[in-house]
């Protein structure tokens, strides 16, 4: 949906202190079983090479108790999570089985699209399902979010340009408060500000630039449709 979720995970990530923590992030998660654990040891710099399922869970299962005596919490971020197959995501609750007498070896996030409750829902990953402790829904900003989030990255950007409030309306209007449409609209609104020589993007010129941003979505989907009538 374009919410921000890989963002916020990085930003969580980056502010972890290295002394205490270990972690790894899975973006591709189209993995076979055995692929997603050679890829998650991999990540966090143990044996994964030729070796067998379990060996790899062998492997990881040494490495998390080692962590566990250093003091550190290890954590496991997939992303993009909604494009694992069941029985990938049946590894996974295999994986959140390592544990001790006392506590877990591993904490794992899953982080993906809307799709992913559903796929959550089904009966064959119930036992997965009930492990999870905490979820959390990443809604669209409201108007004044949008704002502080345009204000904000002009603010690092130092470049000098202001946006209308008119303008504003507009971009959160178009976008429903989804950052990733916010910053498509924002990114050809001061084109059209920088051609026009202007360092305040009005309401005038971001309708410019919303309805050049649809014209290339339309675009992109008829050169697309054209294609599948050309393979048929």
């Amino acid at each position: 949906m374009g919410t921000g979720k890989t963002t916020v995970l990085r930003t969580f990530l980056n502010r972890l202190d290295e002394d205490g923590y270990r972690t790894a992030l899975i973006f591709n998660p189209c993995l076979s079983s055995d692929e997603l654990l050679r890829t998650i040891n991999r990540d966090f710099a143990i044996p994964h090479e030729d070796l067998s399922r379990a060996q790899l869970l062998e492997v990881l299962n040494a490495f998390l108790l080692e962590q566990r005596e250093a003091g550190r919490i290890v954590v496991l971020v997939i992303d993009e999570a909604q494009n694992l197959a069941a029985d990938v995501l049946e590894q996974i609750r295999l994986i959140s089985n390592l544990e001790t007498e006392t506590e877990k070896l591993i904490q794992i996030i899953l982080a993906g699209q809307p799709e992913l409750e559903k796929l959550l829902a089904r009966t064959d990953l119930r036992q997965l399902k009930q492990r999870i402790l905490v979820r959390y829904h990443l809604l669209p900003m409201d108007f004044e979010d949008t704002t502080g989030y345009v204000e904000h990255r002009l603010e690092l950007a130092s470049g000098g340009v202001i946006f209308s409030a008119s303008a504003l309306k507009k971009i959160f209007r178009y976008s429903g408060g989804i950052p990733r449409l916010i910053n498509i609209v924002c990114d050809r609104a001061l084109l059209v500000g920088f051609t026009e020589g202007s360092r305040e993007i009005r309401g005038g010129m971001a309708g410019t630039a919303i309805a050049e941003v649809e014209n290339s979505r339309r675009g992109w989907w008829k050169r697309l449709w054209c294609r599948l009538r050309l393979a048929d």
